[in-house]
């Protein structure tokens, strides 16, 4: 490596795919896990933890002897490439994993994945998933023994050979039967319907999978709940009936467009919050023993699902264009045929671009015990606002800093043609009001925002 690309990893610091080292120990054969099990990495041997060039002493037979430690501590072997770079008159070596195709990799009977810039314990389930992920496998495609193949309500099959086909997503003879059908998408296997079947196809999947529910409440507070309901029955039919919880626990207007009909105004996009409830019900961790959960509350509404995101996600990627990761590929591959979700991760982008043509807050996307999105309902209306004692002046305002997300003293004054104290008393008012929040030392840096926002978060979650 030259001097000038190893300089620059180790002015970047530790990351998911760097490490440093003084010397080697038996972090590095974890280290080479975790490299292994997520993306590949480099472990340069001679540099502190603090990013200082420490050099290393080193003889024929060690590079040698630390391949053979990594190899035949790892399992399956990993084979690592190691070489000498010199830095400022330094030995420095520098150890290269390759991701491993075939995953989990072990060392002595642990398995390591790379979080940020350290290395994290995987737990028995997350050892599951990675291994179904790295076969093209996944759980929900395994049969289900005790479930006999006669419980599939070949109705519902046949609903869904009937959206397929108009979702033009999938070609399906006239004259394949359900159960064919099902053989064909690997749904049933050796006589026996898979986990998916059961979930989407089975008139009661809660019989073999208690968890398989969607649980909705509306709150009042934390601990007042004003109206419960707890979803069964084939998950596809879950999604609708969540929707009728929600649409019946938040508020709709009415507002004349002109048009024939009235438009009608929800709370929150209706196709954002149907968006996250069937993000939650197709990439939810079945395995885990906790409902998905729908809690409304008077100012937000929380979709949670447990699992979390699927391995090889992060809550960074889902700001960005990402490919959609299945946990579950024959949910999944069925969603899909049916038009239910996009194959590319185009969902969250989707939900975004609702809530901001809705003139609400993008909704917060979060790793909380599980995963969950957040969506918040816009309090600042002209109705609200006046409630508070507000003038016309701060009102505007107000209304000003929701489309702008921020202003200054400056853009007050000219927008009222008025002196600088008023301005800074109607701004103080507004910010002891809590609507506004000052941000920026005094003078010309300084501007408002609305309560909870900043300006340096990414466009996805302004608050």
């Amino acid at each position: 490596m030259k001097q000038a690309d190893l300089r620059k990893l180790i002015k970047g610091g530790e990351t998911e795919t760097i490490e440093f080292k003084a010397s080697f120990d038996k972090e590095t054969l974890e280290t080479s896990v975790a490299f292994a099990n997520t993306k590949g990495g480099v472990i340069l041997i001679g540099i502190s933890d603090r990013d200082e060039i420490k050099g290393i002493q080193i003889g024929k037979e060690t590079l040698r002897d630390w391949a053979n430690q990594i190899s035949q501590s790892t399992e399956p072997r990993i084979i690592p490439e190691i070489e000498i770079d010199t830095i400022d008159g330094k030995n420095v070596a520098v150890i290269r994993i390759k991701e491993f195709p075939i995953k989990p990799v072990f060392v002595k009977g642990r398995c390591f994945r790379r979080v940020g810039n350290s290395n994290r314990v995987m737990q028995a389930r997350e050892i599951a998933e990675m291994h179904f992920q790295s076969t093209g496998m996944s759980w929900d495609r395994l049969p289900v023994t005790k479930a006999p193949i006669g419980e599939i309500d070949l109705e519902k099959v046949k609903q869904y050979i009937e959206s397929a086909k108009d979702a033009r997503r999938r070609k399906i003879s006239g004259g394949e039967k359900p159960l064919q059908v099902l053989e064909k998408l690997e749904l049933i296997k050796d006589g026996k319907p898979t986990w998916a079947a059961i979930l989407l196809f089975h008139n009661h999947p809660q019989r073999f999978l208690s968890q398989a529910m969607i649980h909705c409440g509306k709150f009042k507070e934390e601990t007042m709940v004003i109206d419960d309901r707890m979803i069964e029955g084939a998950i596809i039919e879950q999604i609708e009936e969540a929707m009728d919880f929600i649409r019946k626990n938040i508020n709709v207007r009415f507002v004349m467009t002109g048009k024939p009909a009235r438009e009608e105004v929800w709370d929150y996009p209706l196709e954002a919050l149907r968006e996250a409830v069937i993000n939650a019900v197709c990439h939810r961790d079945y395995t885990v023993s906790s409902n998905t959960e729908v809690r409304i509350y008077d100012n937000e509404l929380i979709v949670w699902n447990p699992g979390g995101l699927p391995l090889g996600l992060t809550v960074e990627d889902l700001y960005k264009p990402h490919p959609s990761v299945l946990r579950n590929k024959g949910v999944g591959g069925i969603f899909y045929d049916m038009g239910l979700i996009e194959q590319w991760g185009s969902g969250i982008d989707k939900m975004r671009k609702a809530c901001i043509k809705s003139g609400i807050p993008e909704p917060k996307f979060e790793e909380h015990q599980g995963f969950r999105v957040i969506f918040r309902k816009d309090i600042y209306t002209e109705e609200y606002l006046q409630k508070l004692g507000l003038n016309e002046r701060q009102i505007k305002a107000a209304m000003y800093v929701k489309q702008k997300r921020r202003i200054t003293n400056r853009e007050y004054r000219e927008m009222f043609n008025i002196k600088n104290r008023m301005a800074l008393m109607d701004l103080s008012d507004l910010c002891n009001k809590r609507i506004l929040t000052r941000v920026g030392k005094t003078g010309r840096a300084t501007e408002y925002n609305l309560i909870g926002e900043t300006r340096n978060k990414p466009a996805i979650n302004p608050q």
